[in-house]
C-alpha cells in the first residue's frame, strides 16, 4: 500500500513516517515547501529510512498542491496542521485557513481519487476542560482556544464526508503526546530544555492542570493500529493511557531528576485567558484497545527517560532563552 503522511516533516508525522517505512508501507511525505528545502525532522532520519520516502513539498492550504501530493496512493494520514494554543490566540485566521481548510482539501482530493482510508488527526483538546471521566468519544465538545474551535469543524468536515459520500473517514483523536522531536512550546520539552540548559528557575504557566501523556511511539502505533482494523472506518477514537498527572507534579519529577537545585515559577505570559484554560484531561481508550489490537507499551517514567535523552542530544536545536509559541 502507497500511504500519504501530511505534517510527515514535523513532531508525530516524522515518527509516523519512520514507522511506517519499517513496516513495509510506501510512504510519500507531505512537508511544508520552504525556500531553504528544509524537510523538517525528516533531515534527521537514517539513510536507509529516507531512501524509502518520497518527499513531496507543498502547502496544504492548497487544493491543487494537495490534489497532486495523493495522486497514486491508497490512503492518507492527514497531520498537517497549525497547533500551538497561544499563536492562536492572535492569528486565529491562519489556523481557519490550515486547520479547517487544509482538511478540507483533504476531503475533497480524498474523494475525488477515491482513497481506501482517510485517517483525520484530532486532539484531546476538542474536549475541552473534561465534564466527565475517563473523557470518552462520547463526550461534548468545547471550543475553549481558537485552536480547538478549529480542530473541531475540521473533524465535523471528517464526519460529514463520511456521512454525506461514504468516504471511509476516521477521526483519530490522541491525548497530549510527548517524546524526541517535540518543540519546545510544549510543557515537556520546555521544562526539560530549561533545566538542560542550566535555568535555575523554570518559567510555566498554571501548574494546577493535568493531562493525560502519550509516549510519541504509542501514539504512532495507535495511529498504525486503528489504519490496520476494518472496524474504525466512520468512527472517532480515541489514544490515551487513561493516567493523568498535573503539571505542577510533571515538573517536579523533571527537577528532581536533572537539577534538584531548580525552582518552578509561574510566568504570566504563558497562562491561558481563565476560561480557555483546560483544566483537567483524563482519556479513555477502551475504544481503542476494542476495536484493535493496540497497547501502551512506554510508561511515563520510561518516556520521559528517552525525551531527556534526546534532548540532551539535540538541546542546540532549542531555543531556551525565549518563550516558545
Amino acid at each position: 500500500m502507497k500511504v500519504l503522511v501530511t505534517g510527515a516533516d514535523g513532531f508525530i508525522g516524522s515518527h509516523l513516517t519512520e514507522e511506517l517505512v519499517k513496516k513495509g508501507y510506501q510512504v510519500r511525505a507531505f512537508v511544508y515547501y520552504n525556500s531553504f528545502n528544509s524537510w523538517g525532522w525528516l533531515d534527521t532520519m537514517p539513510k536507509d529510512i529516507m531512501e524509502n520516502v518520497e518527499i513531496f513539498q507543498g502547502d496544504i492550504r492548497d487544493p491543487n498542491g494537495v490534489q497532486e501530493a495523493m495522486r497514486g496512493t491508497d490512503s492518507v494520514f492527514h497531520l498537517a496542521a497549525l497547533i500551538g494554543i497561544p499563536f492562536s490566540y492572535h492569528s486565529p485566521d491562519t489556523y481557519v485557513d490550515t486547520n479547517i481548510k487544509g482538511t478540507l482539501n483533504i476531503l475533497q482530493s480524498s474523494r475525488k481519487q477515491e482513497l481506501n482510508r482517510v485517517l483525520i488527526t484530532s486532539t484531546s483538546e476538542v474536549y475541552g476542560t473534561a465534564q466527565y471521566v475517563p473523557i470518552d468519544e462520547k463526550h461534548p465538545f468545547q471550543g475553549q482556544s481558537p485552536y480547538s474551535a478549529t480542530k473541531i469543524g475540521a473533524d465535523r468536515l471528517g464526519e460529514s464526508f463520511y456521512r454525506s459520500f461514504k468516504l471511509p473517514v476516521t477521526i483519530v483523536r490522541p491525548f497530549n503526546t510527548y517524546g524526541p522531536r517535540q518543540s519546545a512550546r510544549a510543557v515537556i520539552p520546555a521544562i526539560i530544555t530549561q533545566l538542560l540548559a542550566g535555568k535555575t528557575e523554570i518559567k510555566l504557566g498554571s501548574l494546577t492542570p493535568t493531562r493525560d501523556f502519550n509516549y510519541v511511539k504509542d501514539t504512532v502505533n495507535g495511529f498504525i493500529s486503528i489504519y490496520e482494523s476494518s472496524q474504525t472506518i466512520g468512527e472517532e477514537i480515541n489514544i490515551a493511557t487513561q493516567r493523568e498527572v498535573s503539571i505542577g507534579q510533571l515538573a517536579e519529577e523533571l527537577v528532581r531528576q536533572i537539577n534538584p537545585k531548580a525552582r518552578i515559577v509561574c510566568d504570566e505570559k504563558r497562562l491561558r485567558p481563565e476560561n480557555s484554560e483546560v483544566n483537567r484531561l483524563l482519556g479513555c481508550s477502551e475504544k481503542l484497545r476494542r476495536l484493535t489490537d493496540w497497547k501502551a507499551q512506554y510508561s511515563l517514567e520510561a518516556g520521559l527517560k528517552c525525551t531527556i535523552e534526546f534532548l540532551q542530544q539535540n538541546l542546540n536545536k532549542y531555543k531556551t532563552d525565549i518563550y516558545n509559541l
